[in-house]
Parts: structure tokens; C-alpha cells; sequence
């Protein structure tokens, strides 16, 4: 989570930025070496505590105590590495050490200490040892050796000026810098700023990774909701998952027996394979980040000034089975709440934990516990009350926080009439979402039974149309919306009931 500043300044806020690498075979083998330099720096520490142990001696921990010990080591002990990068390795052990004796202190017994050898290990930079020159980048390196340089695949997203520290990193054997920056929190204009007083709470799921309300945030003093639709992430993991089983079947011949080591052909998937789950992680990442920028986005045109978020830390713990449990690990909360929370106080709205337990299935009306519905649609047969799941969860959530701050209107949660619902998809950028090509993993999903085969044109060579093929014009990322065409997504008739929205 970002930290801010406190002093007389303005408040400010931390972002990191990953930006790729454009480097030459000369240059990457030196930053290549940085990293193996910063892995020797890894195990010379840890053998070093290894041998204190072995005497009886307390182990070196303390990022001072390792700093001596590397300045007796002398310069250009670690190739290239240059003492400020040594000192970032240094520094992250230190970091683990004390991390892992706090979780040890407070009854958590699974927590281990750093002993694990690494190959390569990421090494930063602090401001002032390095130089940003427009689209370059220069590192520091041991003395004696000749500068390196390195060239950005993008402009930086913030300015020079603002620049804190940089991280020399790889994912796949691609090279990254994490960019820090400094970043002002945003001012907003009197008046259209985040308001304290008003709440909105946040459900994370599964099929919308967030569906905020905010009770009377809306025009007219209705309620205002906002869904962010991830059935682009959960296709994502689909097919990624099933383009995975297919690449194993058709190497599991060329896999080379225990004890012997593999050919040409099972290195090449090997790297082909680290590709893939790096190019994997970025398109989810990114798509966290974007359905985050949209919460906050909408948070500030309702001028909310407190984000309820549900803690879901009793649901992620409980086993409910291999398939539900993939499920889960795929959802990634933590990666959700990280990107709100960084979205949210660069904005100036404040993230609060709030429990979370039966809010899915409380109706927001009559406060009577339902069933949890299988669908979408809640529906509540004491009051006639009928709603969206994901958006009554977070009617909820926005009433116990309310509630536990002191507000008035703690009890009161929808109003008669449908809330203000705008929605959103995340990950427009994901192959087949948009207008671009029909995803080619598609194929590798297998057709659900009692599926006629299909015989629409678009279906090249007659393969299968499951999951449904975006058409051009009407997909998601072509700019119309498709909330309110199909039948399911009309409103229900209200009949006197009260609505929260349509399903």
C-alpha cells in the first residue's frame, strides 16, 4: 500500500511503474550479471549467518551490521554491482528477517526466515545514483567499469523530477525497471472534493470484481451504483489454464528422464512457457488496475469520501473443494484491494475494512436473512424486495459502516427507486474482448454437452463457439454499451417493490 508524507507539504503518494527494457545483447548480459550479482550478495549473506549459527554466534540482521560487513568486503567484490546496488539486497533480507520474526512473535508459526538461495535477485536504485536523460536510463556500476545505459520501451510516466528509485528486475528473461515516483494527491476544487460524511460500500467478487453503491449518492438523491464487470479476467484464466494442460500433453514425450538433462527442443518450452505466464500476469495486472481506476473514477464524480470495502480474509481461508479453490487463488483480493487502496488515496478517499459476513444474503430492505441466490437476482419474499446480488452486498457494507462511524442514517440503505447503475468492463485490452481478433485459445476448450455443433460462419473450420464469439460492432471495447439488450438485463417490472437495480 502507498505511503504518504506527512510534513507541511502537500501530501503526496508513492506509484511504482514496471517499464520495459530495450537493451542489446551487450547489455542485457550486464544486466543479467547485476541480478546473478545481486543473488551472490543473497548467499553471501546467508552463508554468513550459516556459519554464525554453526559457532553459536547471533546471526547478522540489521541492515547497519550487514552494511559494515560489506564495506570490509571492499568495492567491486560483486562484479559490476556497485555499492548502492548491494545495499538494496542488503536491505531487502533485513527487511524478510524482521518481517518473518514480528509474524513469529505474533503466534504465526508458518512464518520462515530467509535461508532460500536465488539466482537472480532485483536490485534498486535510490535517487541521486542514477540518471534519467528522456528515454535512457543510466545505472551505476562498480568503479573502474564503463557506464551502462539503458534505453525505455515507453516514456516514464511521471516526471524526472519526481523519480525516487528505480528496480532493475526481470519476469520471463525479460528485463523491467520498477519506477517510483512521487506523486501529489489531487486537489480537487472547492466544493467537488470527496465528501467525509459520504459512504459507499465496495463487494468484491468473482464476476464483478467490484459493485460499489453509494445510498443517495446519485441525482435526485437516489441511490448510485456502479458494476465493474471481469468476465474477461475469468475468460482470461479459462483459457490460459487450458492452453497450459494442451502445451504439457504435447511435451510430456520430450520431458527428459530423472537424473539427465533436457534437450534443445524442452528448453525452448521452457522459456516458451515462462513467456506465456509473464505475458499472463501483466494482462491481469493491468486489468486490476484499470476496473481499480474506474471505482475510484466513479467515487470522485459522486464525491464519496469513504470506500467500505468487505473483508473477505474468512472466505479465503476456507477449503471448498479443488475447483472453487482454483476459483478463488485466480480471484486474487489481495490484488484487488492493493490496486483500489493506491487508486483511491492518490484520489483522497479514505479505504475502510468492514466485515463482510452475511451481506449477501441480507435483504437491504427489512434487514431478513434470504438464501443466497445461485443467480444474480436477489429476491426477498418477505418484502417483495428485488435487486442485484453483487449491489445488495454492497448496500450492506455501506449500512455497517455507516453505522459503526455514527451517522444517522446507519439504518437506512436503498431508497423506493432503481439506483443511478453504471457499468463498466475490465479488461477491454484482453484478446477477443474487444474488436480485436477472436481469441485462438477458444478451440481448446472443449463444446458443454447438449451443445448443438455450431454453424455460424464467423466459426472458422466448424470448431466450437463456447464460450460466445464477440461480434464485431457489439463486443465489448467497441463503444456500445450492451447493458439493457438482452432480455435477462432488463429491469423487472416493479409492481409497487422496491428495485435496487436489474440483474
Amino acid at each position: 500500500m502507498p505511503r504518504r508524507r506527512e510534513s507541511s507539504a502537500p501530501p503526496v503518494v508513492y506509484r511504482t511503474a514496471r517499464v520495459g527494457l530495450r537493451a542489446t545483447g551487450g547489455q542485457r548480459r550486464r544486466l543479467f550479471g547485476l541480478l546473478r550479482s545481486g543473488g551472490d550478495v543473497w548467499a553471501a549473506v546467508l552463508l554468513l549467518n550459516r556459519w554464525r549459527r554453526q559457532r553459536g554466534d547471533r546471526p547478522l540482521v540489521g541492515y547497519q551490521e550487514l552494511c559494515r560487513e560489506l564495506a570490509a568486503a571492499g568495492e567491486g567484490t560483486f562484479g559490476e554491482l556497485s555499492t548502492v546496488g548491494a545495499r538494496s539486497v542488503l536491505r531487502a533480507y533485513s527487511d524478510a528477517w524482521m518481517s518473518a520474526a514480528r509474524r513469529r512473535r505474533a503466534g504465526d508459526e508458518t512464518a520462515r526466515f530467509p535461508r532460500r538461495r536465488r539466482g537472480l535477485v532485483p536490485v534498486r536504485f535510490y535517487a541521486g545514483t542514477f540518471t534519467v536523460d528522456g528515454g535512457r536510463v543510466r545505472l551505476p556500476v562498480a568503479r573502474g567499469r564503463p557506464p551502462l545505459w539503458v534505453r525505455l520501451a515507453r516514456p516514464l510516466p511521471y516526471p524526472d523530477g519526481q523519480v525516487r528509485s528505480v528496480r532493475l528486475t526481470c519476469a520471463g528473461r525479460r528485463l523491467f525497471l520498477e519506477v517510483t515516483a512521487e506523486v501529489p494527491v489531487t486537489v480537487h476544487p472547492a466544493g467537488a472534493g470527496p465528501d467525509p460524511d459520504r459512504v459507499a460500500g465496495v463487494d468484491l467478487g468473482i464476476i464483478h470484481p467490484y459493485a460499489a453503491l453509494a445510498p443517495r449518492g446519485g441525482e435526485g438523491g437516489r441511490d448510485a451504483a456502479l458494476l465493474v464487470s471481469g468476465r474477461a479476467l475469468r475468460a482470461e484464466h479459462r483459457l490460459h489454464l487450458a492452453e497450459a494442460k494442451a502445451r504439457t500433453r504435447a511435451a510430456a514425450r520430450r520431458a527428459p528422464a530423472p537424473g539427465r538433462r533436457g534437450s534443445r527442443r524442452w528448453k525452448q518450452f521452457r522459456r516458451r512457457t515462462r513467456a506465456l505466464e509473464g505475458r499472463h500476469r501483466r494482462r491481469l495486472a493491468q486489468a486490476r488496475h484499470e476496473a481499480a481506476k474506474a471505482v475510484a473514477s466513479w467515487a470522485v464524480a459522486q464525491r464519496i469520501g469513504t470506500l467500505a470495502v468487505g473483508d473477505l480474509r474468512g472466505v479465503l481461508a476456507r477449503d471448498a473443494g479443488r475447483r472453487q479453490n482454483k476459483a478463488v487463488r485466480d480471484w486474487a483480493v489481495g490484488d484487488l484491494l492493493r490496486a483500489l487502496a493506491d487508486k483511491a488515496e492518490q484520489s483522497g478517499i479514505v479505504v475502510e475494512m468492514v466485515d463482510e459476513r452475511g451481506t449477501s444474503s441480507t435483504c437491504p430492505a427489512c434487514a431478513a436473512r434470504v438464501a443466497k441466490p445461485r443467480g444474480r437476482v436477489f429476491h426477498c419474499r418477505r418484502c417483495r424486495f428485488t435487486g442485484h446480488r453483487d449491489l445488495v452486498g454492497a448496500a450492506n457494507i455501506a449500512a455497517r459502516a455507516s453505522a459503526s462511524a455514527g451517522a444517522a442514517d446507519g439504518g437506512s440503505v436503498v431508497t423506493g427507486s432503481p439506483p443511478v447503475t453504471t457499468h463498466r468492463r475490465a479488461g477491454r485490452h484482453l484478446p477477443g474482448a474487444g474488436r480485436s481478433r477472436r481469441d485462438p485459445r477458444r478451440g481448446l476448450i472443449s463444446r458443454p454437452p447438449g451443445r448443438p455443433i455450431p454453424t455460424d460462419p464467423v466459426v472458422r473450420g466448424g470448431g466450437s463457439i463456447w464460450p460466445a464469439v464477440a461480434r464485431p460492432g457489439t463486443g465489448p471495447g467497441s463503444g456500445e454499451s450492451l447493458a439493457g439488450t438482452r432480455r435477462e438485463d432488463q429491469a423487472p417490472p416493479h409492481r409497487g417493490e422496491p428495485c435496487l437495480t436489474r440483474p
